[in-house]
């Protein structure tokens, strides 16, 4: 058993209860496990008020500086009133804490449900809220947190699914070649929008870290994987459906997202090279992952012949994509 799996397989029910005491707040026995694979999340209840959420960090992802990085900017756009989950801070300012080695944060919980992609209404609110949040990120840059790009989340990742042996004997040479196209091309891809610009974004944004509260709107979740990166990032992933929808969807968000910061249309083709960046680095977050006995109970598919074919025909898929005409607005 690894040390990392050695760490989480003690994080027992007592500890998380203790844990939370450990910062003052009295807790009542009962928990919930939230679903979270990359930390360990739970939902206190407390014997006074709502309950708080723990998060307890994977160990050796993430130093503490950035983290504190991390924390640093959600609480600077909490503080500016926009509506993001920031941690709490005690009385010293302090973010991260420690008990019986676990490094763990505290945050309030939130409630309502993910926003709707066919609703137009909801998606300008989102817009705007990311506008807003790309104001304020691009003020200035991380400085211990990652940049998205083609080495990060294409080269780096497809090395070690090959070196560790991940990929079979029979894929390497046809899952070598499909990467190598691929960082070829978003390179292509990057260096078509003169001037780009990357900026401190939310990283992850898709709908599953938007809740929707019903009297208050969209509050937005988890900056765990907050990177500096282009601003599409942090919009590509609100968008599905057929090629028109998706123009639709996006000319709604951009509507919104320009009454508070200008948007360069010309990101608009880095779309599938994010997709194609994100689906192999992915597959190398499984793998990294895959002595963890919670991820191989929940991705049992990860793994097989099978799931290396399918995606071995999914990167195939995307360099076709990837050299169709850019993703055009409404109107």
């Amino acid at each position: 058993m690894s040390e990392l799996t050695l760490d989480y397989h003690n994080l027992s029910p007592e500890v998380v209860l203790d844990a939370v005491e450990s910062q003052g707040f009295r807790v009542d026995g009962r928990y919930i496990v939230l679903n979270s694979y990359e930390n360990r999340v739970y939902q206190v209840n407390l014997e006074e008020g709502d309950p708080i959420i723990a998060k307890f960090y994977r160990p050796n992802r993430w130093t503490n500086e950035a983290i504190e990085e991390e924390h640093r900017f959600s609480i600077e756009l909490y503080d500016a009133e926009l509506p993001v989950v920031a941690p709490w801070k005690n009385e010293a300012d302090v973010t991260i804490f420690n008990y019986q080695n676990f490094r763990f944060s505290l945050y309030p919980r939130r409630g309502g449900h993910p926003p709707e992609p066919s609703n137009l209404d909801q998606l300008y609110r989102l817009g705007s809220l990311m506008g807003r949040l790309h104001a304020f990120g691009a003020t200035k840059a991380f400085e211990h947190r990652k940049t998205i790009s083609v080495q990060s989340h294409c080269i780096e990742p497809s090395a070690f699914l090959i070196e560790a042996s991940f990929i079979p004997n029979e894929l390497v040479k046809e899952y070598k070649s499909l990467t190598d196209q691929i960082a070829e091309q978003v390179t292509q891809a990057w260096a078509k929008v003169p001037n780009l610009k990357t900026i401190r974004t939310h990283g992850d944004c898709h709908l599953s870290n938007i809740i929707w509260s019903r009297d208050e709107g969209p509050w937005l979740l988890d900056f765990d994987d907050a990177a500096m990166a282009p601003a599409i990032q942090d919009l590509w992933m609100l968008i599905s459906g057929e090629p028109a929808e998706k123009a639709l969807q996006m000319s709604e968000i951009l509507e919104g997202y320009q009454a508070f910061f200008d948007f360069d249309l010309a990101e608009l083709q880095l779309i599938e090279p994010l997709r194609s960046l994100r689906m192999i680095h992915y597959s190398a977050w499984l793998a990294h992952r895959w002595d963890d006995p919670a991820f191989t109970k929940h991705f049992p598919w990860f793994n097989t012949l099978h799931y290396w074919q399918q995606h071995l025909t999914e990167l195939d898929n995307q360099i076709h994509e990837m050299q169709k005409p850019s993703l055009q607005l409404c109107g």
